[in-house]
């Protein structure tokens, strides 16, 4: 898939329904100005989605969040970064896929003003790689966080290749994500 609409392009990446969005910017030497978001760019595209939440981290160089999903409420998310840089991965978890396990990552910055868009039943993290950086994003379902889930973002059976060499900062419940393994077999035994 590679889709224009109005000010939008969307690229689909290797992981089925993960899209790269490009915006169109204009800028003087005032500064500059760019369209996030257009509901009408998304049904035109073929996207379903409808957003409810906006979300916005402020986090300093090696911070990593993630991976994370919601379990029972799957959100759709379109991430991007207002300021500095990040290294942005989305990691397959729908059973039946046939990219299930794969992951995809991309650079996303205030500079190149991309943003990915995310399907449900997609883990998402992203490593700062600037001092520091400014993570927005929108969902098309409510945050419940009772239903948090996750995989670790070391997991060798996933295999990401983090682009920072020193150990990251995670967050106590980030370090206690399971394997992906132990993800797949809870996930397994959930379902009816």
């Amino acid at each position: 898939m590679n889709v224009v609409h109005g000010n939008f392009r969307f690229t689909e990446t290797k992981i089925p329904g993960v899209l790269l969005v490009d915006t169109k910017y204009y800028g003087d030497d005032r500064g500059g100005f760019m369209e996030t978001w257009r509901q009408d760019a998304l049904d035109a595209s073929g996207v379903p989605y409808r957003f409810v939440q906006a979300n916005q981290s402020i986090s300093s160089r090696g911070v990593l969040r993630g991976l994370h999903l919601q379990k029972c409420y799957p959100q759709v998310k379109l991430v991007r970064v207002v300021l500095g840089e990040v290294f942005d991965v989305a990691v397959d978890l729908r059973p039946h896929s046939p990219t299930y396990g794969q992951w995809v990552g991309v650079r996303l910055s205030g500079e190149n003003r991309r943003q990915l868009l995310i399907p449900r039943g997609l883990a998402h993290g992203f490593q700062v790689l600037s001092e520091r950086a400014v993570f927005a994003y929108q969902c098309d379902e409510y945050y419940h966080p009772e239903d948090e889930g996750g995989v670790r973002f070391d997991d060798p059976d996933i295999g990401i290749c983090w682009p920072l060499p020193e150990a990251p900062r995670l967050s106590a419940k980030d370090a206690l994500l399971p394997s992906f393994q132990t993800f797949s077999s809870q996930l397994n035994e959930e379902r009816p």
